[in-house]
């Protein structure tokens, strides 16, 4: 079975667990502006594996784009952040690139995951 090319999870560092519920979105840039490849919603294991349909991936610069207000909102929570944009650079379109997010109220992180 073949999974997206392109898939992302959260981690809230603060509680020490997924983030689950979180809307979010894939665009490609195309010049100056993007367009959207997709969209989804984070499991209960803060994972999101179906952005991109298998095969489809073509080279250029990507942007995932979380919506976190609603998320911390729904745990009672403060933030400094409504949503966090990451933005990437595919080169080798016969890969998979995994996104990261490690987050927090107050800060985030990401990475080229596995």
């Amino acid at each position: 079975m073949s999974r997206s090319p392109i898939t992302t999870h959260i981690l809230d560092t603060a509680l020490g667990r997924p983030a689950a519920g979180v809307t979010l979105t894939l665009d490609r840039r195309d010049g100056a502006a993007w367009t959207r490849l997709g969209e989804g919603v984070t499991n209960d294991d803060g994972r999101v594996t179906d952005l991109l349909a298998p095969g489809s991936l073509e080279a250029g610069v990507y942007r995932i784009e979380f919506e976190v207000a609603a998320y911390f909102a729904r745990t009672a929570r403060e933030s400094f952040y409504p949503s966090v944009s990451v933005e990437f650079e595919v080169r080798a379109t016969d890969e998979h690139y995994h996104v990261p997010l490690l987050l927090n109220p107050f800060g985030y992180s990401t990475y080229r995951g596995s």
